[in-house]
């Protein structure tokens, strides 16, 4: 098919040569003269060219040439595309101009960050946030400027779904949460949040909890002293009997509660890591075995499944407390008739301990918020199961000092599953 340019030439080129062919046969050079014909039109398509490239590199000084034909398609062809990358040009800088207003106006810092951590660009704010200079940190990988050994570590392990917190200098009392985000091919974004103000008041609150607890445990010893001593008293009526009975089972749930506190208070303030220490895992879980299947309150089916003779590297009293903190949940949520199974196992991922109840279960919209202090899924329950809302934030204290994590399954009417997972480094003795 022959297309719009040929069109146009191919008539002209063929009338040319029926010219130079007839001057051809009246001078009796025909071969020369259709030679020549052809030259001068290759010459004044050379010069038509010449005029359109002039124009190119010259187009915002030179007004486009006025050809005609193919040539001045071409021209026309281009002034279009011109005005149209001029115009996406225009838009382009405006959205790039929002762009950066939009960045600048923002509470967080903005870093992007290529497929080996280099930085490409930064907002004011993450400039200020990390100490970054525009025209010298443009490429140089993040690691090498923001040095806080956990941010390092944090890259290390390459899990992102969590932010780190470090303090911005050694001197200042500046915190920064510091929390990738995976975008494009390879790229990510950082985002750096001033979170000062809540890690003061974080502080704050846990050493008011840590304070009252210890306050509280002396006055409520010697009140469920006296109570006990009363309760003892053989002349009492019966009524007075039952109110000092009550008594001693809220003071008791009041001792339990400040135990828990002190508890989890101590594994705040205590080191980022726990000890090495060998932890018989088998051994200490079939203590756990015998005190369980002496309660009277427990499900009628209880199993305890050991899958390895592996030990624990940690702290025992706090691996003894993440046990039990699980089991009793279980076997509070649980009723008679239902069935818990306890199973320790370890594989090539680590060491894993887990406890699957037939119990209530738990919806959806309550399973990211169980590991907060005093939160209950049912109030009224857990009071009267005399709970203190404390365990599974305890629980996972205790495993974040282990490096392990904590993995909640649930549905409500078909039972809970709560697995703790060790990592490598922690398992001993592996069989």
């Amino acid at each position: 098919m022959i297309s719009g340019i040929w069109t146009f030439a191919l008539p002209r080129i063929l009338a040319l040569i029926a010219a130079a062919i007839v001057v051809g046969l009246l001078i009796g050079h025909v071969a020369l003269t259709i030679a020549v014909a052809l030259c001068v039109a290759l010459g004044l398509n050379y010069y038509r060219l010449f005029l359109l490239e002039r124009w190119l590199k010259n187009r915002r000084l030179v007004d486009p040439p006025d050809l005609s034909g193919p040539w001045g398609e071409v021209i026309a062809l281009t002034v279009r595309i011109y005005r149209r990358k001029k115009f996406h040009k225009k838009r382009l800088s405006e959205v790039v101009r929002e762009f950066r207003g939009l960045t600048s106006a923002l509470p967080d810092g903005i870093v992007v960050l290529g497929r080996e951590h280099e930085i490409q660009w930064f907002n004011p704010r993450a400039a200020r946030f990390l100490g970054l200079r525009r025209r010298v940190d443009i490429g140089h990988r993040i690691d090498n400027l923001v040095r806080q050994p956990e941010f390092r570590t944090y890259l290390d392990r390459a899990e992102f779904s969590m932010p780190v917190i470090v303090r911005q200098s050694a001197t200042a009392d500046v915190f920064l949460s510091l929390q990738m985000v995976d975008y494009g091919e390879g790229q990510k974004l950082l985002v750096v949040r001033d979170v000062s103000r809540e890690i003061r008041v974080e502080a704050m609150r846990k050493d008011f909890v840590a304070n009252a607890s210890h306050e509280l445990r002396s006055p409520l010893t010697v009140i469920a002293g006296y109570v006990d001593t009363l309760a003892d008293d053989p002349v009492l009526d019966a009524e007075t009997r039952t109110a000092l009975e009550e008594m001693q089972r809220q003071s008791a749930r009041m001792q339990a509660v400040v135990d828990d506190l002190i508890d989890l208070s101590r594994l705040e303030s205590g080191s980022n890591e726990a000890p090495f220490d060998f932890i018989d895992v088998p051994w200490l879980l079939s203590l756990m075995k015998r005190d369980v299947l002496a309660r009277p309150d427990r499900c009628s089916e209880f199993e305890f499944a050991i899958d390895s003779e592996s030990g624990i590297l940690g702290a025992e009293s706090e691996i003894h407390s993440i046990f039990s903190n699980l089991i009793g949940n279980a076997i509070k949520y649980t009723p008679k008739d239902g069935r818990i199974n306890v199973r320790w196992w370890v594989d090539e991922a680590g060491g894993h301990f887990s406890v699957a109840d037939t119990g209530m279960g738990i919806a959806p919209e309550h399973l990211p918020r169980l590991t907060e202090r005093f939160y209950r899924v049912d109030p009224g329950r857990s009071r009267a199961s005399g709970g203190s809302g404390l365990g599974l934030s305890i629980v996972k204290h205790a495993l974040q000092r282990h490096g392990g994590t904590l993995r909640i399954h649930s549905e409500e009417a078909q039972g809970s599953t709560f697995t703790c997972d060790f990592p490598e480094a922690r398992i001993s003795g592996r069989s």
